[in-house]
């Protein structure tokens, strides 16, 4: 599969075609994305969409039918044509077509560009709504981080600090990775939450209402090497649960999964993103190398 490479005065980077996946981060020669090792997880950083996390049963509803559906959406398995490249820019695009009508039925148009800016990676999405009628979705991102930086040593000598000065809520999922009426406080020291054995043992940690817009990874000597700034309202901390991983994935999400138990419509899901017939909407995040 085809893989396209960018690069400036300080970083290069790798996107696939299959996904819009960004695969390769580098600054100086030194590589700050996971590696996609199946033996722990075999992706680096897929686009989620048109839905972000699982949904209840496997399936969701709208217009009076049922339409199965897997989870984090079917971008990140599809393959994206890409549009444009330029020295420090490119774009790729996913469209509907006869296999995700299927699943999902919208008329839509997924653009993802990549930009650089310095020693910062800006991701861009855009979304257009080209049907007659209101298009109903959810989009994310995965990307995974050495942790600890180069993958030497242990995930638990890192940490992670957050752009809060209070201490942070943390939604909980069920095993089926549904969200329950479980709340948790995650006790934050000047912004900072140590990276434990156990963090990650009921997978992700996810953080709704708006309560950071930046975090970065800390190093053993509490040192921030990446930060990743954003406007989304949610986001999720992941890690492989009990295979103490070298990597940790940032997530700025626009949607999530179920509520345990969510029997109602498509478009009564928390979260969830409408667009008009005609309708554009564009949002980014930012990675940066420190």
């Amino acid at each position: 599969m085809a893989e396209r490479t960018i690069s400036n005065e300080y970083l290069e980077i790798m996107v696939k075609d299959h996904g819009a996946e960004l695969v390769s981060v580098k600054k100086g020669g030194r590589q700050y994305l996971w590696n996609a090792d199946p033996a722990y997880w075999g992706r680096v950083s897929p686009v989620l969409f048109p839905f972000v996390g699982g949904l209840e049963g496997k399936v969701y509803r709208h217009a009076g039918k049922e339409y199965p559906m897997t989870q984090h959406g079917f971008a990140r398995d599809r393959d994206f044509e890409p549009v444009s490249r330029s020295e420090q820019e490119m774009w790729f695009v996913l469209r509907a077509d006869e296999e995700t009508r299927k699943v999902y039925p919208f008329e839509f148009e997924l653009q993802c560009g990549y930009r650089l800016e310095g020693s910062r990676v800006e991701v861009i999405w855009k979304v257009k709504n080209l049907g007659n009628e209101e298009m109903y979705f959810a989009i994310g991102a995965h990307p995974a981080f050495l942790c600890p930086p180069e993958g030497k040593g242990r995930q638990e000598d890192c940490s992670i600090r957050f752009d809060s000065e209070k201490d942070l809520v943390l939604t909980r999922i069920n095993e089926k990775g549904m969200v329950i009426e479980e709340k948790e406080v995650i006790r934050l020291e000047d912004g900072v939450m140590p990276l434990e054995e156990h963090t990650f043992d009921r997978d992700a940690l996810v953080f709704e209402q708006n309560q950071a817009h930046r975090v970065e990874l800390l190093d053993a000597e509490k040192n921030a090497y990446i930060a990743v700034t954003f406007d989304a309202p949610l986001f999720g901390v992941w890690s492989p649960a009990g295979k103490h991983a070298p990597f940790v994935c940032i997530e700025p999400w626009y949607g999530r999964c179920d509520r345990a138990g969510y029997q109602g419509s498509l478009a009564d899901r928390e979260w969830e993103n409408s667009l008009a017939p005609g309708g554009e909407w564009t949002r980014s995040y930012q990675i940066e190398i420190l």
